[in-house]
C-alpha cells in the first residue's frame, strides 16, 4: 500500500514539473503573469489574419490552433529563464529551422514534423525587454515554412497580430523595440 502511494505521489510529482515542457503549459503557467498578452484565436478568427498577407493566407487556412503571448524580460535572470523554458520546449521534439543568439537575445523558428508535413511551428523571441512566442498547429508545407523563416515573414506575423488586435504596450514605440 505504502510502495502504490509513493508510486502515485512520484509521478505526480514528475508530470508537475513537466508543465513547462509544452506550448500548453508554457501558456497555462504565464498567461496570468503581470504585463502579459496572450492570445488565443478561435477558428473563426483566422480567417481575419490571413489577410495580413497573401503568404499568411495560405498559412493560416491550414492552421488549427494559433497562440501569441507577449512577456515582460527585462531583467537578465528573467531573460534567463525564459530562454532556458523555451530550450526545454523545443529540446529534443522540435527542429530548429532558424537561430539567433546575441548574448541573450534570441530569435528562434522550430518545428515539428510528422512524415512530409509540418504540424507545429513555434517562433520565440527575446530582445531582452520583452519576449514573445507565436505558435502554429496544423498541416503546414515545409518548404514554405522554410521561406518565411528566412525571409522573417513570421516575425511580420507577430506584428502584424499586434495591430490587428490592438495589442501594443501603451507607452512603447514598437519600432524602437525592434531596433534594440
Amino acid at each position: 500500500m505504502i510502495k502504490r502511494a509513493l508510486l502515485i505521489l512520484s509521478f505526480i510529482l514528475v508530470s508537475s514539473c513537466g508543465t513547462y515542457n509544452s506550448i500548453d503549459g508554457f501558456y497555462e503557467a504565464h498567461k496570468n503573469d503581470n504585463q502579459v498578452t496572450a492570445v488565443r484565436i478561435p477558428q473563426f478568427m483566422l480567417s481575419m489574419i490571413g489577410n495580413i498577407s497573401p503568404e499568411m493566407n495560405s498559412l493560416i487556412g491550414n492552421t488549427r490552433d494559433l497562440r501569441y503571448m507577449q512577456f515582460p524580460s527585462a531583467t537578465p535572470e528573467r531573460t534567463q529563464f525564459l530562454n532556458k523554458q523555451m530550450n526545454d520546449i523545443t529540446g529534443s521534439s522540435f527542429i530548429e529551422v532558424y537561430r539567433k543568439n546575441d548574448d541573450l537575445k534570441r530569435n528562434i523558428v522550430s518545428i515539428r514534423e510528422k512524415k512530409n508535413s509540418v504540424k507545429e511551428i513555434l517562433i520565440y523571441n527575446n530582445n531582452t525587454m520583452r519576449g514573445s512566442f507565436l505558435y502554429f498547429n496544423g498541416n503546414f508545407d515545409p518548404v514554405k515554412v522554410r521561406q518565411m523563416a528566412k525571409s522573417e515573414e513570421f516575425q511580420k506575423l507577430g506584428d502584424g497580430l499586434i495591430n490587428q488586435f490592438g495589442m501594443g504596450t501603451p507607452g512603447i514605440n514598437q519600432e524602437e523595440e525592434k531596433k534594440e
